[in-house]
């Protein structure tokens, strides 16, 4: 009982507020003023001139207090019922009167304990909307201080992980590359010496090719883990970029002598602050990736020139192309799909987020795609200006 009651009240208390503020006071204090009347009246025919009509007026302007917004209805009230309780259930019936003895300070009495009664009211009512507030905003930072550390301890979970993954790469990027530089060391002496059959030189030049391969991949690994966790500061000195990326031509011609590289250099001299290690090595990865995914030995140029505030370096092969998964994939700086990572692209993931990686600390921007006569075009630019290393070209050419 006790709840179907508690229910319909909820239900009234919402139908009643989708009514106006002032309509639905007006109306509450009207009818709880017309019920004390009707209540007074009854009284009155059994009880005569001892009614208590004060008392159900008082608690008529309690109830009023309660369900109206404000001060204004229940002071109104109580005046309202002292003016029916002197005329109506007070000698001289039917007529407003102060002269029988007693008469003004009975009303002024009850005008103030019903405007106590109200103030009172009100007050308690002002207590419990505010506490309800507190406790909502209360709820409502617990709720978000539970995200906040909820997300706080994602995002340290996530930051242990990656350094763990980079922490096992590195150590296992070091304990490999000794033991492939011995190889291919090894292999290169066994290639000088002519005692070797012509069977086995084939095959020791397979060794020695998927050997530098692998010093290669092992020194991007080591290269793109230092650059991403910053324990590979930028040595940025002003160098020129025609004599990096000749340095970086001359070091593919001794891994692939059998290849050829055109080297296409502007007239713009560019002279501009970079790491030229590292710019070196991206140079040198877009090459040997041209040499060895393309298909094309034969017709692979290397561009130098500027573009308004960048010097741009373009690599461009004239074989199979790239595949949309992999321009997409260069494009979002995300691995290359595991799909495409047979022999063909074997170590090209790698190669190409050292390069990403490597241009991004410089501030500069990396592209990859298909030309429209055949064949891929790799692209990177870096400022010629020292800048901001974090205001990476949005648009590429």
């Amino acid at each position: 009982m006790r709840r179907y009651f508690g229910e319909l009240y909820c239900r009234l208390d919402v139908q009643a507020h989708r009514i106006p503020a002032v309509p639905r006071n007006l109306g509450v204090t009207a009818l709880f003023l017309c019920a004390a009347y009707w209540a007074s009246s009854i009284l009155i025919t059994h009880t005569g001139g001892e009614n208590n009509s004060a008392l159900v007026f008082v608690l008529a302007v309690a109830l009023i207090s309660l369900l109206t917004s404000g001060y204004v209805y229940g002071i109104a009230a109580s005046i309202v019922g002292a003016l029916c309780i002197n005329i109506f259930f007070m000698e001289p019936y039917d007529a407003f009167s102060l002269s029988r003895t007693g008469y003004p300070v009975a009303m002024l009495s009850m005008v103030a304990v019903s405007c106590m009664v109200c103030a009172l009211t009100a007050r308690v009512k002002k207590q419990a909307t505010e506490a309800v507030r507190r406790e909502k905003s209360t709820k409502a930072l617990y709720e978000q201080n539970a995200r906040l550390n909820a997300e706080k301890a994602a995002i340290q979970l996530q930051s242990d992980r990656i350094s763990i993954r980079e922490n096992i790469l590195r150590a296992v990027s070091h304990d490999l590359r000794t033991p492939l530089t011995s190889i291919s060391g090894a292999v290169s002496v066994l290639l000088a010496s002519p005692e070797v059959s012509p069977k086995n030189l084939a095959m020791l030049s397979d060794i020695k090719q998927d050997a530098d391969s692998l010093i290669v991949m092992v020194e991007n690994l080591l290269s793109v883990t230092r650059v991403q966790d910053g324990t590979m500061p930028l040595k940025k000195r002003e160098e020129m970029l025609e004599e990096v990326a000749g340095d970086a031509l001359l070091t593919t011609r001794r891994r692939f002598p059998d290849c050829q590289v055109e080297l296409d250099l502007s007239e713009d001299i560019l002279y501009l602050p970079m790491d030229p290690l590292l710019v070196k090595q991206v140079i040198v990865n877009l090459l040997e990736n041209a040499i060895r995914h393309s298909g094309d030995r034969l017709g692979i140029t290397l561009r130098l020139y500027r573009e308004e505030e960048w010097a741009v370096v373009e690599v461009r092969d004239r074989g199979r192309g790239l595949s949309p998964e992999v321009c997409q994939a260069v494009r979002a700086g995300e691995p290359i799909p595991r799909s495409l990572s047979g022999d063909s692209t074997r170590g090209m993931g790698i190669g190409l987020s050292v390069c990403q990686s490597i241009i991004k600390a410089h501030g500069g921007f990396f592209t990859a795609e298909n030309h429209p006569e055949g064949g891929a075009v790799f692209r990177f630019g870096l400022p010629v200006e020292e800048g901001d290393p974090h205001a990476a070209r949005e648009d590429v050419p």
